[in-house]
């Protein structure tokens, strides 16, 4: 364990030590070795599927890929942010760097803590570097409003949990992953024990986010800077996820009865934050919508509790990662040459930059879930563990398929295709920095469905 995070601890006073020319070079290439020393863990042969054990720490299956993916995203974020950030003072820039990295190192400890209290401060200590990326380097005014929203909606959710947890801690005396799973199950009787129940639950389905709570998600999206909405759609719904996976085991014999709403809310929050896409000017904020009408399918294939519906919610993590990451660069390339966000304002750039479209073709397949991307198969793990579960499901997540194709390629249409507008002249060429940032998205994505069994977690 240690030997990814010493590095990345290290990697602060580099950023601060090292001279100016050499700060996005370094911290780059030594994040990339980082990146792929994590791919060490994929290979776990224990019998017990728990490896790298230390007091405190410890790797399954279920957050080895998740760290994998939070390990590989830091290199990325620094090829993407390098000319958002020319303009600004070098102490800023290294400011921006050291952010980036802290926000690492907590994610890392969050995934890999096998007691519970460490995962819980971890999952609030991300909040800090998060909400910094968002109000100091977003790009509107609105972005002191969407550092609030985040906040509050984050905090509101997350203090229940803390109180779920201590009780839990007294009843069961332990909160180790590693023997909690062993301890007999509370008899969830009483009111007050189903409010527990879903205290424990609450913080992680705001993270996801489930519709309903998901207002501070398209806002915090469209004001952070490019390494913001990466790590927030890579990595920070991911952790809503893992942690559900991770309490659930405790929840056992009232899950059935009591996940009923919120399987019906993040059912219907598939259809309508899909309508909402459709009907979206904003190409963040499309892009935003799309990850709650994922998040919502994960949430549904978690909360159902049957291996396929488990393994399809973790590969949907993983895929939807990636691919939401691309987009969002993607994105940023177009925000960087035409200052607008608007749809409507930034038509026909495939006749500019033709080989920017081709991976915005891919990108927009992989949303859309279009074999063989690993999209499909977690999407049809999901969807037929929920077939199985219930075949009136099949109505809500159809539609919901039906509706992600179809906005998936508006957003290629509308940002490639048609006239080119009048007012778009003399802009940059792409940069191989921008090829090399979406390939180093997009390969990954196409290479995991050759050996999807290292992001199964534990239905492997």
């Amino acid at each position: 364990m240690l030997k990814v995070l010493l590095p990345t601890i290290m990697l602060i006073p580099t950023i601060w030590l090292a001279p100016f020319k050499w700060v996005w070079t370094s911290t780059l290439l030594h994040s990339l070795i980082i990146a792929l020393m994590s791919f060490s863990w994929l290979k776990n042969l224990a019998e017990t599927g728990w490896t790298s054990l230390n007091p405190y720490m410890g790797l399954d299956p279920l957050s080895t890929p998740l760290l994998v993916l939070t390990c590989w995203l830091l290199p990325l974020m620094v090829i993407a942010s390098q000319n958002h950030l020319a303009s600004e003072p070098h102490n800023r820039q290294r400011t921006y760097l050291m952010v980036m990295t802290s926000l690492q190192i907590f994610l890392i400890l969050a995934f890999s803590a096998t007691e519970l209290i460490l995962f819980y401060i971890m999952f609030e200590a991300t909040l800090i570097p998060t909400l910094i990326i968002i109000t100091r380097w977003g790009n509107q005014m609105e972005r002191l409003n969407a550092g609030i929203y985040f906040l509050f909606y984050t905090l509101a959710g997350s203090l229940p949990l803390l109180v779920a947890l201590l009780l839990l801690q007294d009843s069961t005396g332990s909160l180790s992953l590693l023997t909690l799973q062993f301890a007999s199950p509370m008899s969830l009787s009483t009111h007050t024990s189903k409010l527990w129940w879903a205290g424990c639950l609450l913080a992680f389905l705001v993270k996801m986010p489930l519709y309903g709570l998901h207002l501070w998600l398209p806002k915090a999206h469209v004001e952070a800077p490019i390494a913001g909405s990466m790590i927030l759609a890579a990595v920070l719904l991911k952790l809503g996820g893992y942690g559900m996976l991770r309490i659930l085991s405790v929840l056992d014999p009232l899950t059935k009865e009591l996940s009923y709403p919120f399987i019906i809310l993040a059912l219907w929050g598939v259809v309508m934050t899909g309508s909402i896409c459709l009907r979206q000017v904003d190409l963040k904020s499309l892009i935003a919508y799309s990850s709650v009408s994922h998040m919502g399918l994960v949430i549904a294939g978690i909360l159902i509790q049957t291996p396929w519906g488990v393994a399809g919610g973790i590969i949907m993590m993983i895929a939807h990662g990636l691919t939401s990451s691309a987009l969002f660069c993607l994105a940023n390339t177009n925000y960087e040459r035409t200052f607008t966000r608007t749809m409507l304002l930034t038509r026909g750039l495939q006749a500019i930059l033709p080989l920017m479209a081709a991976w915005w073709f891919i990108a927009s397949l992989a949303n859309l879930a279009l074999p063989p991307f690993p999209n499909l198969m977690g999407e049809l793990m999901i969807i037929v563990s929920l077939f199985n579960w219930s075949w009136w499901t099949i109505i809500l997540t159809g539609t919901g398929t039906l509706i992600t194709a179809t906005y998936s390629l508006y957003m290629f249409l509308m940002t490639q295709r048609g006239p080119l507008p009048t007012h778009l002249h003399g802009l940059e060429p792409s940069h191989s920095r921008e090829h090399l940032l979406m390939a180093l998205h997009l390969l990954p994505l196409l290479l995991i469905i050759c050996k999807p069994e290292l992001i199964w977690g534990w239905t492997a």
